[in-house]
């Protein structure tokens, strides 16, 4: 029997639909004339859910009692027995009473009718995944007991996303659709906030793409597939290092800017015995050029440049290949036959590969230096070594020349010779094999003590005799050189390493950086220098430089002061006194200078921006504070002005009740001028950091009444205190304005006939007070300037009631209390102000 097929809807959340769209798919499928069942369908009270049940017949379920409750689960026995087609099964990491059946989970449960041959449809959230269980905990404050292993929906053969945007589904919410109406505003204040349902959904997205990439990926292997299916275009740039790498990347960056999701990836191919000609410095560079055009690196190892550029193309799924036009000269490359570019063109399949040429184009390559990896002085011991041991040698061999054979003679020879290069490398060995050759010539072979040879073989003997040591001499050589190079490639990258290490660890100060060139290097001081006048200046002319950082004594004042420079760019160099600088410590003090390069200008931009933010900060508010005043402070002064100077009128005789009048006219002017001064001071106390905050646990049951009793209209808030709300630390008086200052904004927005409402609740460590209103909510664009002061909204009432003081004081006051307050919108309409503060312990 064919096992059954399982198809998976997934949720970000709860209420998104998965159960409709399970129920949708059933009914549809039973109109096409499929036995489908509903196994166990669990609505959770939602009348449309319900209604969507239609006429799908549903299998009774199985009422099990456990501790004196009564619980139902689905009848896995009655559903085989009614033999269906299909099966819709809800909830598929629900834990199953104890006691309903042989299995504790319903996945368990649904592999059983799979195992039958039944097809089954269910439904499962991302936060029961038991991979992303705790990473969902962190997010929302809620540990999930039911999980399911990420293997179970892995292997589901279809996986669909219902998926709704968080402010969809908080409307959804908002007009009771998926809890009940007294539930609503403790889920939209907990569970279900806009930040919990974001993360969540991009968790439920980026989980399906991984399983999408599987799923394309095994169905190309199981097919042997081998092209590129161009999903997306993915643009591979090789480098070598070269001085083309800057004009290679800004090409594939553009390529890749040209469609929607376009990616860029740099790979560099390293020789697999970790040796490379590209400088350290220069690929530095290329890399943070890839990183700041929105691309990443990547170094991969590979004899076969032109193979392992492709093989890396093929394993990211690449759609093109850019690569730069060889360095080498056409004589050199008929010589050399194909290069890396005709190579990978031929390798490349339905690859695109472009070949940009560059200004280094046909110019050839600079070669490498050809010292030696050896030291003189073990040259000169592997001389004295081949003297040593052919003066010691040739008169044994001489002595036992009736009982040794030509060939042992020769084999002798030739272990002088290796042992000579092991010691000193080739010359000497060189200089070993062409002695020894004539020894053996003159000592042992006929006519002995000439240099005449007689019998053809022996030519032959000595002539393999010189070549083989000529050859294991070079091989020696070649090795000493290999592993020479391959440890000082291994002491740059640790110091390049322990460089990094101290960017990361946070030392991104210049002086900092300096320092640690100048301890790397073996320096006495280290400076920075910029050009005076902002272009290329002499190296030579102390005047024209200028020193932005330095470290150690006696620091230079030019580039030529110093015994070592590296050139950061047209303006800046970094400039090394105390020693000259091997070629190989030159190359990698210049991915030094650009690492301090890339400092330097990253703290420029941290000053100026610095710089220019109080300014800017400033002059907005100046600029606020007198649009505000010229209307707002002139108001109350002209009202109480007119009042007072009305009686005292001679000339008009007031009637008692006109008396009063204008004495609350001018009473109320004044006490709006009093409101405005005391916001205006408040404010500028929290701008130059001197607010007085003394925090004690406080009860949010004392201070929100305290501040409604402030409120005229108090009586059009609804309160919702949990009696378990846990105090929480904060200036009870600086608490209480927080509160009357949001509540008042609210009322003022709230339209007529709307309460509005003030919900408390706690987050593991911390509370939140929730004021909402149904006013014309705040914007995403303003939920961060609506507390900049002197900000009103457009609509804002026109009874001349604030300046827009209010939130600004509130976010100040509850930030000096170690708090936040944010906005966010309220579902179904208006705003909800939200202020986070730490729960007393």
């Amino acid at each position: 029997m064919a096992r059954g097929t399982l198809r998976i809807y997934l949720g970000a959340a709860p209420g998104v639909g998965k159960t409709y769209a399970m129920l949708d798919e059933g009914c549809r499928r039973r109109a096409r004339g499929v036995d489908v069942v509903a196994a166990f369908v669990e609505t959770h009270g939602r009348a449309h859910t319900a209604e969507r049940i239609g006429d799908l017949p549903v299998v009774p379920r199985k009422k099990v009692t456990y501790r004196d409750a009564e619980f139902e689960e689905m009848d896995l026995a009655a559903v085989l027995a009614s033999r269906p087609q299909q099966a819709l099964v809800d909830e598929l990491a629900h834990t199953n009473v104890p006691g309903s059946g042989l299995h504790e989970k319903r996945w368990q449960d649904i592999d059983v009718l799979l195992d039958a041959g039944i097809d089954v449809i269910s439904t499962v959230n991302i936060q029961h995944l038991e991979s992303l269980n705790d990473v969902v905990e962190q997010i929302t404050g809620v540990h999930q007991r039911e999980t399911v292993p990420d293997a179970v929906v892995r292997a589901a053969d279809q996986i669909e996303l219902i998926d709704l945007t968080p402010e969809a589904l908080r409307r959804r919410m908002a007009h009771g659709n998926i809890y009940p109406a007294e539930k609503v505003d403790a889920a939209l204040g907990n569970y279900f906030r806009p930040g919990n349902l974001t993360a969540l959904r991009e968790l439920a997205l980026l989980w399906l793409a991984d399983r999408v990439e599987e799923g394309m990926q095994r169905y190309r292997e199981q097919h042997g597939i081998t092209g590129t299916w161009e999903t997306r275009e993915r643009i591979v740039v090789a480098l070598t290092g070269g001085p083309e790498g800057d004009t290679l990347i800004r090409r594939a960056a553009r390529i890749a800017a040209r469609s929607v999701g376009g990616e860029l990836l740099a790979v560099h191919v390293s020789r697999s015995d970790g040796l490379a000609e590209a400088g350290v410095a220069a690929l530095t560079t290329q890399r943070l050029l890839v990183e700041s055009l929105g691309g990443s690196y990547h170094s991969v190892v590979g004899d076969d440049v032109a193979r392992a550029v492709i093989e890396f193309a093929r394993s990211v799924d690449a759609t093109q290949i850019v690569l730069g036009a060889s360095r080498r000269p056409l004589w050199l490359q008929a010589l050399s036959g194909a290069g890396t570019g005709s190579t990978v063109t031929h390798l490349s399949g339905q690859i695109d590969v472009h070949m940009v040429t560059h200004d280094y184009a046909r110019r050839g390559r600079v070669l490498p230096s050809l010292a030696g990896g050896l030291t003189p002085r073990r040259r000169l011991a592997g001389l004295v070594t081949a003297v040593v041991s052919l003066a010691a040698l040739t008169p044994i061999c001489a002595a036992l020349r009736d009982q040794l054979s030509l060939a042992a003679n020769v084999s002798l020879y030739l272990l002088v010779v290796i042992v000579t290069s092991l010691v000193g490398g080739f010359y000497p060995a060189l200089a070993a094999a062409i002695a020894g050759s004539l020894l053996l010539n003159f000592y042992f072979v006929e006519p002995l003590h000439t240099f005449t040879i007689a019998a053809p073989e022996n030519v032959v003997a000595l002539v393999i005799f010189l070549l083989s040591a000529v050859l294991v001499s070079q091989v020696v050589d070649i090795a000493a050189r290999r592993s020479s190079q391959a440890t000082r490639a291994t002491a740059e990258a640790e110091t390049l390493s322990t460089f990094a290490g101290s960017l990361l660890r946070g030392e991104q100060g210049l002086t900092a950086l300096l320092e640690r060139v100048r301890e790397t290097f073996a320096m006495r001081s280290v400076s920075l220098l910029k050009h005076a006048t902002g272009g290329r200046a002499s190296p030579s002319v102390p005047g024209q430089w200028t020193t932005v950082a330095t470290v150690g004594d006696n620091a230079p004042a030019c580039p030529t002061d110093g015994d070592a420079f590296a050139a950061i760019d047209d303006e800046q160099t970094l400039v090394l006194r105390g020693r000259p600088l091997p070629a190989e410590d030159q190359r990698v003090l210049s991915a030094f200078a650009a690492q301090v390069g890339v400092a330097y200008r990253q703290g420029q931009l941290a000053e100026a921006a610095a710089a220019v933010e109080p300014l800017a900060e400033s002059e907005r508010q100046r600029t606020a504070l007198l649009n505000a005043l010229s209307h707002d402070l002139r108001t109350p002064i002209a009202s109480a002005k007119a009042a007072v100077t009305s009686l005292r009128a001679p000339d008009i005789a007031w009637a008692d009740a006109e008396r009063r009048e204008l004495i609350d006219t001018a009473d109320a002017a004044l006490d709006r001028l009093t409101d405005l001064v005391t916001n205006l001071l408040d404010l500028s106390r929290v701008q130059a950091g001197v607010l007085p905050v003394l925090t004690a646990p406080v009860g949010l049951d004392d201070v929100v009444p305290r501040a409604l009793d402030s409120i005229a209209a108090a009586r059009d808030v609804d309160l919702d205190l949990p009696d378990d709300l846990p105090a929480v630390i904060a200036d009870a008086g600086l608490l209480e304005r927080v509160v009357a200052n949001l509540a008042q904004n609210a009322l003022r927005y709230s339209p007529d006939g709307q309460q509005v409402r003030i919900a408390a609740s706690a987050h593991a460590d911390r509370v939140e007070l929730r004021v909402i209103d149904r006013g014309p909510g705040i914007p995403a664009t303003k939920a961060e300037t609506v507390f900049a002061a002197f900000q009103r909204q457009d609509d804002a009432p026109t009874d001349g009631a604030g300046v827009g003081l209010g939130l600004a004081i509130a976010r100040g006051f509850t930030e000096a209390m170690g708090g936040t307050v944010t906005a966010e919108e309220t579902p179904g309409g208006g705003a909800t102000l939200v202020v986070n503060l730490a729960a007393a312990t």
